[in-house]
């Protein structure tokens, strides 16, 4: 009698301390992720425009400087980025390492998005790995795609929970809001035109340089001649990672930084 009392006991301070492990880990997971990763990604977005304002207040500085430029061209493609040790004025933020696969890692944020809608403000980087990126409150650029107000698809991702979550409440965009994006040269307006509330991971069409969605035709999910074009995913139902949200939208409009 006393060795099973004893195997009870043990049973509920094992039972005890796990779902104290479990609730600490959802309070991880659920708070103490968001808190890191907003302070990572301000801290990024800050630096950015502390550094652009600074070249842009050198460059009217300049001997034969006008002020009815445009924004500064962005490459096309992916950013390759500087050689491991070069300095690049264009990024803030983040250190040169090594992932598991490999391949070189450089958590710098490039453009920073904004949603007037939703009130948010997100620094952009290279990759959408959730490791070397996402995890850290950035909204990744699929590489491969095209640059902010470059014709093509600029394609983003972002966490919709956990680790800032970005893109929460993405659902709450629809046709016709605004999301800006902002570089180096100044900002690009784009109007969100379509959303597909749920699609596979595997629909890779949606951030094809003409956007679409191969699984869900003749819906009007996207575009079907080319353009300067801005696609937004995240996963969806929230709290999984089952399928992907995306919408879609198309430049508007771009003006230079101003001087202040």
């Amino acid at each position: 009698m006393l060795s099973l009392r004893r195997v009870l006991l043990g049973i509920g301070e094992f039972a005890v301390t796990l779902g104290l492990a479990v609730v600490l880990f959802a309070a991880y997971e659920l708070w103490w992720t968001n808190q890191s990763a907003d302070s990572q990604a301000r801290s990024a977005v800050a630096g950015l425009e502390q550094q652009w304002q600074a070249q842009a207040r050198a460059r009217a500085a300049a001997p034969g400087a006008g002020s009815s430029a445009g924004p500064a061209p962005a490459a096309s493609g992916s950013p390759a980025g500087p050689a491991v040790g070069a300095a690049d004025p264009g990024r803030v933020g983040g250190a040169v390492g090594t992932g598991i696969d490999g391949m070189a890692r450089d958590l710098t944020a490039f453009a920073v998005i904004r949603i007037p809608a939703l009130g948010i403000v997100f620094p952009i980087a290279e990759g959408v790995d959730k490791y070397a990126v996402l995890n850290h409150g950035y909204v990744g650029h699929y590489p491969g795609t095209a640059m902010p107000g470059q014709p093509g698809n600029f394609a983003l991702a972002g966490h919709r929970n956990t680790h800032g979550e970005p893109f929460r409440y993405l659902n709450r965009l629809g046709v016709g809001d605004t999301v800006i994006v902002e570089d180096a040269g100044g900002y690009y307006v784009y109007r969100i035109d379509s959303v597909l509330p749920q699609t596979s991971q595997f629909d890779a069409d949606t951030i094809a340089p003409v956007p679409h969605s191969a699984l869900h035709p003749g819906h009007g999910y996207g575009y079907t001649v080319p353009g300067s074009y801005l696609t937004l995913t995240t996963c969806t139902p929230e709290f999984t990672s089952l399928y992907r949200m995306v919408l879609w939208g198309h430049l508007v409009g771009s003006q230079p930084r101003p001087v202040v």
